[in-house]
């Protein structure tokens, strides 16, 4: 066999592989086209051969240069064999990958491709085995094997908890050090409480603000230190403050729908609020899938003639799903069947298999760099409070999770006017009048800021867009205080449909976003009164202090 056909041989196992893999999540995937063309296979053969050359020579003549953070460590350079495998492994990487680049098929397909190869190299990598890892073999001579002993009670720990360890898990408890900003629940059902946040100052803005998190996770995201909780800035800044706090569903929650979840939760939190402030309007916040549920109650309420809101922010949001990112590579019409099929008598998609999901989305950050620390070297990872929320994932009801999959990621249909009911109303963006900010993140590889910008193409009313550094977390709980990276904004009046254009003409600013934001919300908030000195009001009273209940419900294994 020559190397065109060994590589066409190659090409054709990773298909079947595609293909056996969608079979297992649900599909019914037919082999896709695949070819690849002789001159550019041709000239990988080329340069794998020029680039193998070039290290075999530079292994003999002392050890080869290896650029990657996996194997950095002093251990690696001091060892021949391990740094030739490194840099060996690096060139197959880099070779499979431009292989993909090559492909010649649609673009579902290579994206499909892409991913499999890169979970294939992530999990490949002689850095995750201790026969391969010097630093690891290394640490075990030094400790004189307990660093070996204390990686096999922390997989054994692991392995009980039902997921790998990001952070030392035990430093942390919500309401205690993470999640503090004083306040009270003032309602519950079943699906939700609503947290009241205390005043930090004298006077408040009339409106009151309302945060809706996303339901794929904890809502003390916004609220996990002092320094770095949006919500204690919001209260900071003068807005008297309620948030949703999800309930982690159960089996008593098995046939929710997303109806439900807009209805009893979005709609009615409004109101609520409405009620609390004795205001005609407040002003609401979607964050990721908070946003996308927000988006449709805002929808409901102008179908049914009603505006109870004065003005919404949409941070890192899908509204219209044209643009999804990595996550497109599992969704198709065999997937969501699957789906729909495992739900058509209720259920749960369990929160750790979501998180799995997500965390394979990056593998050698979220995955293999826990793998290699807590197993082969034995090392406990230090307290993080952000991965400890990432650790603390939640459970979402069967039928809300399929319908969500078909309405937005397949089909894309919120964004088609009156095609998708939702409470007993026609989806139609268009009588959603009122002024929107919306953000996103510029390295976000959940929400692309393709995606998150799209937004605004689907409001008719005066809209704000503002890009930030970094990804889907990070870029968003970016304090002001902290005084790091940067945020870009453009015209107010002109949003081409391309966010590449918005882009190319957007003007930076260093620090954080959300005092651009603060200004906005100010500017939306009426008129300032005396701050409450009691939570509630009337039949809404303070059930207990504040993060509550339902935030503490973990996921059982």
């Amino acid at each position: 066999m020559d190397q065109n056909a060994a590589l066409k041989s190659l090409g054709d196992s990773w298909l079947k592989a595609l293909a056996s893999f969608q079979t297992i999540g649900g599909g019914d995937a037919k082999t896709p086209s695949l070819s690849f063309s002789p001159d550019k296979l041709e000239a990988l053969q080329k340069q794998y051969i020029a680039e193998a050359t070039e290290l075999w020579n530079q292994s003999l003549h002392g050890k080869p240069e290896v650029k990657d953070r996996r194997f950095k460590g002093e251990a690696w350079g001091q060892n021949p064999m391990a740094a030739f495998t490194a840099a060996a492994y690096l060139l197959n990487t880099r070779t499979m990958m431009a292989l993909t680049e090559a492909a010649e098929t649609d673009a579902k397909t290579k994206a499909r491709i892409q991913f499999a190869v890169e979970q294939w190299a992530a999990a490949s990598a002689p850095s995750n085995y201790l026969a391969l890892n010097a630093e690891a073999q290394q640490k075990a001579i030094e400790t004189k094997g307990e660093s070996i002993s204390k990686g096999i009670q922390n997989l054994l720990h692991d392995l009980q908890q039902g997921h790998v360890s990001m952070t030392d898990e035990s430093l942390f408890e919500v309401g205690k050090n993470v999640a503090t900003t004083e306040g009270k629940v003032v309602f519950e059902n079943e699906f939700f409480q609503l947290l009241e946040y205390k005043p930090l100052t004298a006077k408040v803005y009339e409106r009151p603000f309302l945060l809706i998190p996303p339901c794929i996770n904890k809502f003390y995201i916004l609220d996990l230190q002092p320094e770095n909780s949006l919500i204690r800035y919001a209260v900071s800044q003068g807005h008297r403050t309620f948030v949703v706090s999800w309930r982690n569903p159960d089996e008593s929650l098995k046939n929710t729908t997303w109806d439900d979840y807009v209805e009893q939760v979005a709609i009615k939190a409004i109101s609520v609020v409405q009620e609390i402030g004795a205001t005609k309007q407040i002003n609401a916040l979607g964050f990721c899938v908070g946003g996308t549920i927000l988006s449709n109650a805002l929808a409901v309420l102008a179908a049914r003639g009603e505006k109870p809101v004065a003005s919404a922010t949409f941070l890192t949001t899908l509204i219209d799903f044209t643009d999804t990112g990595v996550l497109d590579v599992f969704i198709d019409e065999g997937f969501v069947k699957y789906r729909e099929g495992q739900f058509a008598k209720g259920g749960l998609m369990k929160g750790k298999d979501m998180a799995s999901t997500f965390s394979f989305l990056r593998p050698n950050d979220l995955v293999w760099n826990y793998v290699v620390g807590n197993y082969l070297k034995g090392e406990t990872p230090p307290p993080f409070d952000l991965l400890y929320w990432n650790s603390d994932s939640t459970n979402l009801p069967g039928p809300m999770y399929a319908w969500y999959l078909r309405n937005t990621y397949l089909e894309n249909n919120l964004i088609k006017p009156g095609k998708t009911t939702v409470c007993g109303e026609k989806i139609d963006f268009r009588k959603v009048d009122l002024p929107v900010y919306i953000y996103g993140s510029r390295e976000d590889h959940i929400v692309p800021i393709g995606g998150a910008y799209a937004t605004t193409q689907v409001f008719p009313g005066k809209k704000r867009f503002v890009m930030g550094a970094s990804g889907h977390i990070a870029g968003v709980i970016n304090p002001p205080a902290a005084n790091k990276r940067c945020f870009w904004t453009g015209s107010e009046t002109t949003f081409p449909s391309d966010a590449n254009q918005w882009i190319g003409k957007a003007k930076e600013h260093a620090g954080s976003w959300w005092t651009d934001w603060s200004t906005w919300l100010k500017s939306h908030a009426g008129k300032q009164i005396l701050a409450p000195k009691t939570y509630g009001k009337g039949a809404y009273k303070a059930i207990e202090n504040a993060p509550g209940r339902y935030v503490k419900q973990r996921t059982s294994n």
